[in-house]
């Protein structure tokens, strides 16, 4: 959901086409009549996390470029071809118990809380928070300025990720993080005057209520520079490995596949968001797929 400015996707060879994410949802909301939603690509499958991989549980502690309408802030959607056999499952009529309101070690609603959950029924508050601890990670970049910071505890965790990535040959670059009220504001409204409010609210968050501003999330790119924010990258070897492994690091991957329902925003495997070692591990073993169903909060498809 929460780029800021896409990367080019390769020219395609002869014969094959790779549509673009504004392509993908334009015929998807011809066809399916969804106003406030776009689609996007199926997972890739999912290798088995290598065994040189251990991370020790990051300690939870409180927590960019100019975006352009080529790249969607806080909530680009992209197109969901049909699903193959690697895909994740649909949410089941019976979601998995969320965890007790007894056991929450965590607010949901202070943006400085890693559980913090921001959707479009969840707005931060205050709306124009800053992190008081945004860091410039360690990592390979393929951004600047206010983009290329996180809050120190998830650069800290990025870190890990990152490197242990590179040690099993896979390469992640850094491709939008922290995103400021002020630049939400500049993108969503170049989204508003480009395309009209209600296609606007489904390819950008509205000025807060993007993730990106809390400084717990950040987009990935692949080393190979292929395939940025477009369905294809699912298929890269940094989606791959972060779909497999993310979890051993204290990240989910916040807009899974098929949930779109739920999270308000359609699959988007480049997408990652801290919330703890503990928490993103439980999500992993259990099978819970979203923040919503994990702390038993109302499903947010479109903005109240």
């Amino acid at each position: 959901m929460c780029h800021e400015a896409s990367a080019p996707a390769p020219a395609p060879g002869p014969g094959l086409r790779t549509p673009g994410r504004r392509a993908f949802n334009r015929l998807l909301l011809a066809g399916t009549g969804l106003a406030a939603l776009s689609a996007c690509s199926p997972e890739a499958a999912t290798p088995s996390p290598s065994a040189a991989i251990s991370a020790s549980a990051p300690t939870s502690t409180t927590a960019g470029a100019t975006a352009t309408p080529a790249g969607a802030a806080g909530g680009t959607p992209s197109a969901e071809p049909p699903p193959d056999s690697s895909a994740a499952p649909a949410p089941e009529t019976a979601p998995p118990s969320p965890v007790p309101a007894a056991a929450l070690r965590h607010s949901l609603t202070d943006p400085a809380s890693p559980w913090v959950v921001v959707n479009k029924h969840r707005p931060l508050s205050p709306a124009a928070y800053v992190p008081a601890d945004l860091v410039r990670p360690r990592v390979r970049l393929a951004t600047s300025g206010e983009a290329a910071l996180l809050n120190s505890t998830t650069a800290a965790a990025a870190e890990r990720m990152f490197a242990a990535a590179a040690g099993a040959s896979v390469i992640i670059t850094l491709a939008s993080g922290y995103r400021s009220f002020n630049t939400q504001i500049a993108t969503y409204n170049r989204w508003v005057n480009a395309e009209g409010q209600a296609a606007a609210d489904t390819a950008s968050a509205r000025p807060g209520y993007s993730e990106h501003q809390t400084g717990w999330s950040f987009d990935i790119g692949d080393g190979s520079g292929r395939d940025s924010f477009t369905p294809a990258f699912a298929n890269q070897p940094a989606a791959v490995w972060v779909k497999a492994n993310a979890h051993l690091f204290g990240f989910v991957v916040r807009y899974p596949w098929m949930f779109h329902e739920i999270t308000g925003y359609f699959y988007e495997p480049w997408h990652l968001r801290y919330v703890g070692v503990e928490a993103a591990g439980e999500m992993n073993t259990r099978g819970i797929a979203t923040l919503e169903e994990y702390f038993g909060l109302e499903a947010a498809p479109a903005y109240l």
